[in-house]
């Protein structure tokens, strides 16, 4: 894909103490990219993207949103937030609150839509999602794959220009993973620009567009999904994914 890129990940490095979980990384991600981030558990897939929506502030190096560095002082992280969304592993749902009222809440507060418009505007996502007939459900009521698929509708309504997904379906039963995975397939046809955390290497390699392999802390391979299955070029990517052929 062509374009200037959304963001720009340049020299990115994140310690705890004195472990250092993110090492100099760089990329870039530009409209309509898919990018998948997969990686063994612990080589900092997850750290990388909490950095990027800055709920993790950066030891070093900088982040770009449309060549503007949002890691320095007074960034407003709420509005970039809504830019830049996150759909988390274990859905993150306001128990006390509906499904509709999950997806509306966000975008009166941050936003500051009037509640009609707000509502009219989640609807059109949970439709989307398959969620529409579920809108007075409380989350106890509803599965882990229709509470993700509530989340992601969530951060749909936000309108972002960028959607993170941090491991989007490692919380949920075998059989609801691939009614998760469907409702994003669909986002990447429609060319949403995405950043997905995963361990489903179906969706890495027959989804994205862009596949970056990280091992300890570090980018060790990056580039176009059919090169990086088929013929990586180097020794851990190698025995990643031929764990992954094997399972």
């Amino acid at each position: 894909m062509s374009g200037e890129a959304i963001l720009e990940i340049r020299h990115l490095s994140k310690a705890f103490g004195n472990n250092e979980v993110l090492k100099d990384i760089d990329f870039t991600v530009r409209p309509g990219d898919v990018t998948s981030i997969i990686g063994a558990s612990g080589s900092g897939k997850s750290t990388l993207l909490r950095c990027i929506n800055l709920l993790e502030t950066p030891t070093g190096g900088e982040i770009l949103f449309h060549g503007e560095s949002i890691t320095g002082k007074g960034v407003n992280a709420s509005g970039y937030r809504a830019k830049v969304g996150m759909v988390f592993q274990s859905f993150n749902l306001f128990n006390n609150m509906t499904v509709l009222e999950n997806c509306v809440v966000g975008q009166v507060k941050v936003l500051k839509k009037k509640k009609e418009a707000a509502k009219e505007n989640a609807l059109k996502y949970l439709d989307r999602v398959g969620m529409a007939p579920y809108i007075n459900a409380k989350p106890r009521q509803i599965s882990g794959g229709q509470k993700q698929r509530v989340a992601i509708a969530r951060a749909l309504a936000m309108e972002p220009e960028v959607l993170l997904f941090d491991e989007p379906t490692s919380a949920l039963d075998p059989e609801m993973v691939g009614e998760v995975l469907e409702v994003m397939q669909g986002l990447a046809s429609d060319g949403m620009t995405m950043l997905v955390v995963t361990h489903e290497m179906a969706f890495a390699r027959d989804v994205s567009n862009h596949v970056v392999f990280m091992s300890e802390g570090v980018i060790c391979e990056e580039g176009d999904p059919g090169e990086i299955f088929s013929n990586p070029r180097q020794q851990r990517t190698r025995e990643f994914l031929a764990r992954f052929a094997r399972g």
